[in-house]
């Protein structure tokens, strides 16, 4: 079995974002990127599908610019076989990066493709029901525990009223969530041989895929600061400020 895992390159969650002096975006210079922390998430699961006899090969993609290799070699250093960059330096909508990935799941025919629920820069929560969209492949999304049987996978997935388990036909697409595992860190050894394993430069030409957008970014403001808090002497007083200067009560 194939397994076709898609990464993205993120600003490391321990960095504090900072928005651009004329609001055109987030402040990238000097800032630390790594792998979005879902992602890691897909690819532990697809090196322990490989580890437990069910994957032969895994695939690692990534959309993005040159310097995405650096996030492509880690997943390499993980486990991953062999990695594509789909070299783009385009501000990508979700659905350019799904037509994308549909591209190289044409190109690849994988059995099974595991994404993370959302990537933490744009927190979007679409590429993996769009790809599912467009290939007509069966999804399984928000997976917390993912078992292969045979020509299925049974995905156990968080809703509002608890866990619901699905069976999905393969070839599928498995986004997810953070409970489904605990990703390793990557072996010094492993990070050494990772520098010779293959990876892949495609384009979006390439591919045959159009990335324009009908979305334009006017503008990117930081959250406004919130007010101090008080403290308050009484439960009725609390009541009573919930009532008449909160007005939620």
């Amino acid at each position: 079995m194939k397994v076709l895992v898609a990464v993205k390159r993120v600003v490391d969650y321990n960095v504090k974002v900072r928005v651009k002096a004329d609001n055109s975006g987030v402040d990238l210079a000097n800032v630390k990127m790594s792998m979005n922390p879902f992602c890691e998430i897909a690819v532990e699961e697809a090196v322990r599908l490989k580890e437990k006899g069910v994957a032969t090969e895994i695939v690692v993609v990534s959309i993005g610019p040159t310097t995405a290799q650096e996030q492509l070699r880690t997943a390499l250093a993980l486990g991953a076989d062999r990695a594509i960059l789909v070299e783009s330096a385009d501000e990508l909508t979700s659905l350019a990066v799904a037509k994308l990935l549909k591209a190289v799941v044409d190109k690849e025919q994988p059995q099974l493709v595991i994404l993370g629920k959302q990537a933490i820069d744009s927190d979007n929560n679409q590429t993996g029901q769009m790809l599912a969209a467009l290939s007509g492949y069966a999804q399984g999304t928000f997976a917390s525990k993912v078992e292969i049987s045979g020509d299925s996978v049974n995905v156990t997935r968080e809703i509002d009223a608890g866990a619901q388990t699905v069976s999905l036909k393969l070839p599928a697409i498995v986004t997810t969530d953070l409970r489904l595992n605990e990703p390793r860190y990557a072996s010094l050894p492993n990070i050494m041989k990772a520098k010779k394993k293959p990876l892949e430069v495609l384009t979006p030409d390439a591919l045959g895929v159009s990335t324009s957008s009908t979305n334009k970014t006017l503008k990117v403001e930081a959250p406004a600061a919130r007010s101090a808090g008080i403290k308050v002497k009484s439960v009725a007083e609390l009541v009573e400020k919930l009532k008449n200067e909160a007005k939620v009560i």
